[in-house]
């Protein structure tokens, strides 16, 4: 495994696409002071998941991208990549050219990619771990840095040794083994807590279960006889109904039958209606007829007497 090219876009000095290669041997970068040599060192840094920017010389995330400067605009973002050969599969993965980036924007937010493809900054750090390659990793060494392995504490000496000898690994995995474990004490203390709530609520279940019980046979009783008088009350009312369009059906065959009769009588009134009018008349004439017989007796009589 070797480092083959480091690519720089935005990243403080760094205003253009900037690519730097690494043939096998030794590789020196010389330039004047304020040429951006330790830049490359921060980029390399940065892109290896440094989030302490006081280690790269930087106040803050900003800092990092590209400000402007002469006939140059400022960046929005910053990205830098890093090009490594991995033939020897000394890291583990299975890709033999592995490409890490990571950009930053000017809101602040960060993203990191592997061979392009988006991960987290917890993968790049499990991907490097036990490698002597990181951002706390002996093989970054920049200014001030072998003075301050120097006068170390003899635990960070004992975090570089493991991290050399690579049981730094084993070491955080034992730690969140360790850490998995007491979570798991916490969730069986949890359970047994709970299950003992749960017993003492036992009792009073099987008591309230009895209630619930006879409440319910209680319920049911009344529910059948609601419905045994709903019921009854229903075929009540449906044979009162059914009485009443009995008679109904009654009255109306016998008001046909009156409307008949009425209608005959009416004829026969006034039938004998018309018979009355020829008898007045008869009986008119006749009367007509007397008088004037009568009349003429009378004058039949006075004649009779004058002889």
């Amino acid at each position: 495994m070797y480092l083959k090219a480091l690519e720089i876009n935005g990243f403080k000095s760094f205003a253009n696409k900037t690519v730097i290669e690494f043939d096998s041997g030794i590789t020196s970068i010389v330039g004047p002071n304020g040429s951006g040599k330790s830049n490359i060192l921060d980029a390399i840094l940065w892109v290896l998941g440094e989030q302490s920017y006081k280690n790269i010389r930087a106040k803050e995330s900003s800092d990092v991208i590209f400000s402007g400067g002469k006939n140059k605009k400022a960046k929005n973002q910053a990205e830098v990549s890093l090009y490594i050969n991995n033939d020897d599969k000394y890291l583990d993965i299975d890709f033999t050219d592995v490409k890490i980036t990571r950009k930053i924007f000017k809101s602040g937010e960060n993203q990191y990619f592997l061979n392009n493809e988006r991960i987290r900054l917890k993968d790049i750090h499990n991907l490097f771990l036990d490698t002597g390659i990181g951002k706390q990793a002996y093989s970054v060494i920049g200014q001030g840095r072998v003075e301050r392995i120097i006068g170390s504490s003899p635990k960070e000496l004992r975090e570089i040794i493991e991290e050399a000898a690579g049981v730094k690994k084993a070491k955080n995995e034992k730690e969140e083994a360790t850490k998995k474990l007491e979570n798991v004490k916490n969730e069986i203390e949890k359970i047994d807590y709970v299950e003992k709530s749960l017993s003492k609520r036992v009792e009073d279940l099987k008591v309230e279960q009895k209630k619930a019980r006879l409440y319910k046979n209680i319920s049911d009783k009344m529910d059948t006889q609601k419905f045994m008088i709903l019921e009854y009350g229903i075929n009540e009312k449906n044979f009162c109904v059914m009485s009443l369009k009995k008679k109904i059906v009654k009255f109306w065959k016998n008001w046909k039958n009156w409307k008949k009769i009425c209608l005959r009588s009416e004829k026969s009134r006034k039938k004998l209606a018309k018979k009355m009018m020829k008898l007045k008349k008869i009986l008119f004439y006749k009367k007509n007829r007397e008088i004037v017989i009568l009349a003429k007796l009378k004058n039949l009589k006075m004649s009779i007497l004058r002889f």
